[in-house]
């Protein structure tokens, strides 16, 4: 699967991108990730991608020209590519989400900045409009890798097991039970009797009466989402 990120802050992708899982992941090409400065395709002398929005206001508004540009470039090589602008007006990322978009080969990634982006990007240019949550960034680099990351652990053979991602918080619509590990006890805590048993059907059962329980403790809006589908 490939990512291409289109930003104007690409010194902000190179920790995370190049630690843990993605790092693994890249290296063993089963992902490949790209982060291209904006700027490149800047038309002045100065590189300038953003400007004063029409009819006043506070702040600047990203340019139409450089984000068209640098997108129509990209699909030259990858006509199919999805294109997804991370800005708060979007749909709210979720897991589902991310499953969703683990099954496209191809996602361009365009990170909106200072008061967003000229609104002729969204009607003409995207594909998608994902936000992260419901508050407001210093810009879109930070969801875009977050979306990468939620993503491309997706991508089989990504993670070490090939059930690591099965049994997740949200996966199945609920919480994830609560895990233990070696030692069995420490400073008096112990571990639930159950999972040292060996009985792998009730190991089963406990864990899935916690999701639930734990579920309707701490995110009883997730158990709503369920009955309504």
């Amino acid at each position: 699967m490939r990512f291409d990120i289109l930003t104007i802050f690409p010194g902000m992708f190179r920790g995370p991108l190049e630690e843990s899982i993605l790092k693994r992941a890249q290296e063993k090409k089963l992902v490949e990730i790209a982060v291209h400065d904006l700027r490149k395709w800047a038309r002045d002398k100065h590189n300038t991608t953003d400007d004063r929005p029409f009819g006043g206001g506070p702040g600047m508004l990203m340019k139409p020209e450089p984000i068209f540009e640098a997108v129509e470039d990209l699909k030259r090589d990858a006509p199919t590519a999805r294109v997804v602008l991370l800005t708060p007006q979007g749909r709210k990322f979720s897991q589902q989400v991310a499953q969703e978009l683990a099954q496209q080969k191809h996602l361009a990634l365009v990170c909106g900045h200072y008061e967003g982006v000229d609104e002729r990007v969204r009607t003409a240019l995207v594909d998608d409009e994902i936000s992260i949550g419901d508050y407001v960034l210093t810009n879109g680099a930070l969801a875009a890798i977050v979306v990468v990351d939620a993503v491309a652990r997706l991508v089989p053979g990504v993670l070490g097991h090939a059930d690591s991602a099965k049994d997740e918080s949200f996966t199945g619509g609920g919480l994830e039970y609560p895990q233990y590990t070696r030692p069995a006890e420490f400073r008096g805590m112990k571990v639930p009797e159950v999972l040292v048993s060996g009985d792998h059907a009730a190991i089963a059962r406990w864990r899935a009466e916690q999701s639930r329980q734990r579920t309707r403790e701490r995110r009883p809006d997730l158990l709503n989402e369920r009955k309504a589908k």
